[in-house]
């Protein structure tokens, strides 16, 4: 249930974060929004890890060097967003996040990319995605 709720949260954060930095752009700049983005969520994360002092932190030797530079792909999550909000609004902009969510996570499930346990995927999961690309297209009529 705990993850149920995080994940709801989420989704709410994510989308509030796009209307935002959506409205941010019309003013400053796609790029700049971007920044402004990543720079806020940098010093929240680290004002909790100052708070939270787990220790943790002393592991991040063990992460392989290419995992460490996933945080530059929210540049490109946060302008790609921006530019589908100004483009197709904001319904439509997450519910195509959504479905390209899905397709990779079904892609690295699969395959086990990523040291992810291999799942094979079933009919249902395929009939899933189906369903959620048809409301995408009737949403869009």
């Amino acid at each position: 249930m705990v993850g149920i709720l995080f994940a709801l949260m989420g989704g709410a954060f994510i989308t509030l974060q796009g209307v935002a930095n959506s409205r941010i752009s019309q003013d400053i700049g796609t790029w700049q929004a971007a920044t402004i983005t990543q720079f806020t969520g940098f010093v929240l994360a680290f004002l909790l890890l100052l708070i939270v002092r787990d220790g943790l932190w002393r592991r991040v030797g063990h992460v392989k060097p290419l995992y460490l530079t996933s945080g530059a792909l929210a540049a490109f999550i946060i302008s790609s967003n921006i530019t589908a909000i100004h483009y197709v609004g904001v319904t439509l902009t997450i519910a195509v996040v959504l479905i390209a969510q899905l397709s990779v996570i079904f892609i690295i499930d699969s395959r086990g990319w990523f040291g992810v346990a291999k799942q094979k995927m079933e009919l249902a999961q395929f009939i899933g995605i189906g369903m959620m690309i048809a409301g995408v297209v009737i949403m869009k009529m």
